[in-house]
């Protein structure tokens, strides 16, 4: 089938009211989440921080926080701690269902759900206030920032912030109800990509200075279109597991032959989660020597470093543990054999129930294992180019994996609205044969 031109494609986009209508009610939110990006929280000396995350070149935690959230971490916006508290609700709330069985047991019904949304709202607001505190006091740390600190500063800036998260939430709620795709993916999104393009321009400039040669650029390009396409193909690649599902025949009792099909089994099922768990461990040393100031601290947090050999090691050995780990808590090989066996399919040369859920966790765990590996390069390649063309490198790593992922998703739920307005276009116009005979519908 020919595939059609962008010109064709957004053309069928705008004549399909039901998308067109979510891709402008999502541009609005993300907007309105654009135009928050800009107000300063009261008391904050906003060009002193942007020049201690200058410093720091974007390492660590605080860097990776504030690449999800737009700059809006630097800048000390309303929006500071943006979709992350909700984010990380979210992942306890999963974790939660994965080890404790009431939990589990309200995830699998409507109002069990509704139960736990609630209860992750909650937490986001308690994150929100741990978190929004925590900052204030490290924005008390930096030197210049805050010209009156204490008690007052401190909440003035807990409530602004839990305010602005709470503000978020519920922005990512309404995109994902009347928008288009997950309202929380989507600002992670926005975020990260409106930090490309002045990354872009500043590499340039160095280009310019010379601070980097054009060897070096055209490295770099290389490398990034590399990744691109990596990235592309480990979050589109799958395992296909053959299945077979007996189909009835019409107005018979004898069963048909059964229908071939298959499960795909994602390579990376964990997503970017197992980068942000191991970075969130890692440079917990860095920053307790940063809170507390302590001489020895902080000579023990060099050894965890990027660049060092140590970082190195733990990075990759956090990183292929908690993909198992966190594979293991999003796939359920129990339930995938159960809902299986209950429509009467099987795997061939399978036995179905314990059997067939033995199977498909044994090849989970062995296709896991390359998508560890990649996820690992794909974390450390960010300081490999860094060194190599001496520039700081913020086309790679997670932020790629998100960007990828989540456009992918966006592209795959609008072609299915396209898809869906073409059924029902054919369902009002189609006609359906049978045997010499046709039946307008």
């Amino acid at each position: 089938m020919a595939q059609a031109n962008p010109t064709q494609a957004l053309a069928n986009i705008y004549r399909t009211p039901e998308l067109w209508e979510k891709i402008v009610f999502t541009a609005l939110c993300l907007l309105i989440y654009r135009v928050g990006s800009f107000v300063a929280v009261p008391g904050v000396n906003v060009q002193a921080m942007l020049d201690f995350f200058q410093s720091q070149q974007g390492g660590g935690l605080l860097g990776l926080y504030d690449l999800f959230v737009g700059g809006n971490l630097s800048r000390s916006t309303v929006f500071a701690l943006g979709i992350m508290p909700y984010i990380s609700a979210s992942i306890f709330a999963q974790i939660a269902g994965a080890v404790i069985p009431q939990i589990e047991k309200l995830q699998k019904d409507e109002e069990g759900r509704k139960k736990v949304t609630q209860w992750t709202r909650y937490a986001t607001v308690a994150l929100a206030l741990v978190q929004a505190w925590g900052y204030a006091l490290f924005t008390e740390s930096v030197q210049g920032a805050v010209a009156e600190g204490g008690f007052g500063f401190r909440l003035q800036m807990a409530i602004f912030l839990t305010t602005g998260a709470v503000f978020v939430m519920w922005l990512g709620e309404q995109i994902t109800e009347r928008g288009l795709g997950n309202g929380a993916s989507l600002m992670i999104f926005f975020s990260i990509v409106e930090r490309f393009f002045p990354a872009m321009w500043a590499t340039l400039q160095l280009v310019a200075t010379q601070g980097i040669n054009i060897l070096s650029l055209l490295v770099l390009i290389a490398v990034m279109a590399g990744v691109v396409a990596g990235v592309v193909v480990i979050t589109i690649a799958a395992r296909r597991i053959a299945i077979q599902i007996p189909q009835r025949a019409m107005g018979r009792g004898r069963m048909r032959e059964a229908s071939k099909n298959f499960i795909p089994l994602r390579i990376n099922a964990a997503g970017v989660m197992p980068i942000i768990f191991a970075q969130s461990l890692i440079i917990v040393p860095g920053a307790l020597a940063t809170f507390s100031g302590s001489e020895r601290l902080r000579d023990f947090a060099d050894y965890f470093q990027p660049g060092t050999w140590l970082y190195f090691v733990l990075s990759a050995v956090l990183i292929i543990v908690f993909t198992y780990f966190y594979t293991a808590i999003v796939f359920n090989p129990v339930d995938l054999a159960e809902n299986l066996k209950k429509q009467g399919g099987f795997i061939p040369g399978v036995k179905p129930g314990a059997k067939t859920a033995e199977y498909i966790d044994h090849v989970v765990s062995r296709i896991t294992f390359p998508g560890a590996i990649f996820l690992t390069i794909i974390a450390l390649l960010p300081i490999w180019i860094a060194d190599f063309v001496n520039v700081t490198f913020n086309f790679g790593g997670t932020s790629l994996l998100i960007v990828v992922g989540v456009a992918l998703d966006t592209l795959a739920q609008m072609n299915q609205h396209l898809l869906l307005r073409k059924y029902d276009s054919f369902m009002k116009k189609g006609r359906v044969r049978f045997r010499g005979s046709s039946m307008t519908t």
